[in-house]
């Protein structure tokens, strides 16, 4: 069985696809799908609803058939199940699709969602996450890491903030190797002040487009991560044995992804850091959540 997936482009949504197909054992393609202009996006709410599916709204260069048709993130969701129809493929979405039908085969939707307790719907107390380490970070000492996301529509990354976190975390560290990238979103000014302490090892991403964040999972003892992305944190809660300790930023308004942390301490997975460290290293296995998947 070979799985056709979907992607609009950014990592983030891809990657739970891939770790989709990864978990059941399958092989997989991966096809760019977009919209051929806003407007046309914005109709296909209703052309679903009056459940009219309709492969001339879109473009993706897929040139054979599937059994299976996979897609996270509002681009993909209408193409999901208009190929999937076309082709009579199951259709899975990685995320809930609001504003469309829920009529998937399966929807795995993420708890801080609150989705229906439709039998389609499998909740999931995170993104999907599979970890494979690249051999891009080694350390022979002990060793933490810092991972260092960047602004969005929710959360800023504080300067003054987050060099107070880092200022106690190398108080508190003393000794260890200390390792940390940035991120695609990461500022200049935020990797200016990531530059400045000099860490043992550090990836500047604007610099050298690598991901070490699977091998840090792998070696280091503690993993601190900003709170800005599901997906990062996703990975570090879902692979290795260290613990995990998120960085909280500012935010401009209440908002489900703090909601979704909060959750995720409460179920012993991270600790949200408080000017003080806690040992929180539970792990998911995303595997349990499909036995229930017929494909």
């Amino acid at each position: 069985m070979r799985i056709l997936i979907l992607s609009d482009g950014r990592l983030g949504h891809l990657n739970q696809s891939i770790a989709l197909a990864k978990y059941l054992g399958y092989e997989y393609d991966i096809v760019e799908v977009r919209f051929k202009s806003r407007f046309l996006k914005s109709i296909t709410y209703l052309l679903d609803r009056c459940n009219i599916l309709s492969k001339r709204v879109f473009i993706a260069d897929v040139k054979k058939s599937y059994n299976v048709v996979v897609g996270s993130g509002s681009t993909t969701y209408y193409a999901v199940k208009t190929l999937a129809k076309d082709m009579r493929a199951k259709s899975i979405v990685m995320m809930l699709p609001r504003g469309y039908r829920y009529d998937f085969d399966y929807i795995f939707s993420q708890s801080h969602d609150n989705a229906p307790k439709y039998k389609n719907i499998i909740e999931i107390p995170a993104n999907f996450a599979y970890v494979e380490p690249k051999g891009i970070y080694l350390s022979n000492r002990k060793s933490i890491a810092i991972i260092v996301g960047g602004d969005n529509s929710i959360f800023t990354i504080s300067k003054e903030r987050l060099k107070s976190q880092l200022d106690f975390i190398v108080g508190y560290y003393d000794g260890y190797d200390i390792a940390i990238t940035t991120s695609p979103r990461t500022s200049k000014e935020i990797e200016s002040l990531v530059e400045s302490y000099h860490f043992e090892y550090e990836v500047i991403f604007s610099k050298n487009r690598v991901n070490p964040i699977s091998d840090f999972l792998e070696q280091c003892e503690v993993v601190f991560i900003t709170g800005d992305s599901t997906s990062m944190i996703s990975e570090a809660i879902s692979y290795g044995k260290s613990d995990v300790v998120i960085l909280p930023l500012d935010s401009k308004k209440d908002n489900k992804f703090e909601h979704f942390i909060e959750d995720l301490q409460k179920d012993g997975y991270v600790h949200i850091y408080n000017d003080k460290i806690e040992s929180k290293n539970s792990k998911i296995d995303f595997r349990k959540y499909l036995k229930g998947v017929t494909l």
